[in-house]
């Protein structure tokens, strides 16, 4: 069965949009005041989910002034799913062209699970347009690409997606995306995992599984290679801009030790916060007290005029 896209095109309080960036088209999600005045916020999903994942968050920053794009990342539902170029590199500059695209001289780049590891990446690979990073749940990325500090429930993920077709033929018909969502959400919140149906259906759309379990395949296959360790000496230079970083007290798959070493990496101002009662899926965990976060860090980085 081949999902429709019409599980993508969800109504609200916001617009869709295709934005042709990077040599790529992606479903954008706009709300807030489309004026070239207003501060613009980025929000990048995880994985596996899809711009849904900010529904709490879109109308409520919307309503504080800033211009808000919520995109598909590369491979993920409404963007294009190219069957190549799915390093992590590449989708930072996929971002940097979604900004440029709006017509914005920057953007305040926030990012959740694998969409925070893009956070991080750009003010590597687009640093005059990233204005400020906030990343949820994901620590940065460069002691991930030392297997030695990978925590072992990640790395155990990490190694069952390296196996060929088996974990895209799970996440269309199988029971992985439910699995995934309720193994890294805290116990008893089901604030992500209630989306599950939603969730497999984006994954059914053509390649999408595949371009998902591509990206994963990428960051353990490119440590050894040229293009990894390109992009890892890149984000290994110190972050000059603001950061926020937050975690989930009852994270399943990245606990407090992975994000032990952020501070090494960040030579601008950086926050770093714990939300209780949360896992690994903070925007549908937590949305309140995330809205709450980002809200306050974007006051003190990107004030609306």
């Amino acid at each position: 069965m081949v999902a429709d896209s019409s599980c993508v095109l969800l109504p609200g309080p916001w617009e869709h949009r295709n934005i042709a960036a990077n040599g790529a088209q992606f479903h954008v999600v706009l709300a807030g005041p489309q004026r070239p005045d207003r501060p613009v916020v980025v929000l990048l999903h995880g994985f596996p989910e899809f711009w849904w994942a900010w529904r709490h968050q879109i109308p409520a920053l919307a309503d504080a002034g800033y211009r808000v794009a919520a995109m598909d990342l590369r491979g993920f539902a409404g963007s294009d799913k190219p069957p190549h170029r799915h390093e992590t590199a590449v989708f930072a500059r996929d971002v940097a062209g979604v900004i440029r695209s709006l017509g914005a001289a920057g953007a305040v780049v926030v990012g959740h699970g694998f969409g925070g590891t893009v956070a991080w990446s750009m003010p590597a690979f687009a640093p005059t347009l990233t204005q400020a990073v906030a990343v949820l749940g994901n620590p940065h990325p460069a002691p991930l690409h030392r297997t030695a500090r990978v925590p072992a429930r990640a790395l155990a993920t990490l190694a069952r997606f390296q196996v060929p077709w088996f974990p895209e033929r799970a996440l269309r018909e199988g029971t992985l995306v439910p699995e995934l969502l309720r193994a890294w959400s805290a116990p008893g919140n089901d604030g992500a995992a209630s989306q599950a149906e939603l969730y497999t259906e984006a994954m059914r759309l053509p390649f999408a599984a595949h371009s998902a379990m591509e990206h994963f395949r990428w960051l353990v296959r490119a440590t050894p290679r040229t293009d990894g360790r390109r992009y890892l000496a890149a984000v290994s230079e110190p972050v000059r801009a603001p950061v926020l970083s937050v975690r989930g007290a009852q994270d399943p798959l990245l606990p407090a030790r992975a994000f032990a070493r952020d501070a090494l990496y960040v030579t601008g101002p950086l926050r770093q916060r714990v939300v209780q009662g949360s896992g690994h899926f903070l925007p549908e965990e937590a949305p309140d007290a995330v809205t709450d976060l980002l809200l306050d860090f974007l006051g003190a980085h990107a004030r609306v005029p």
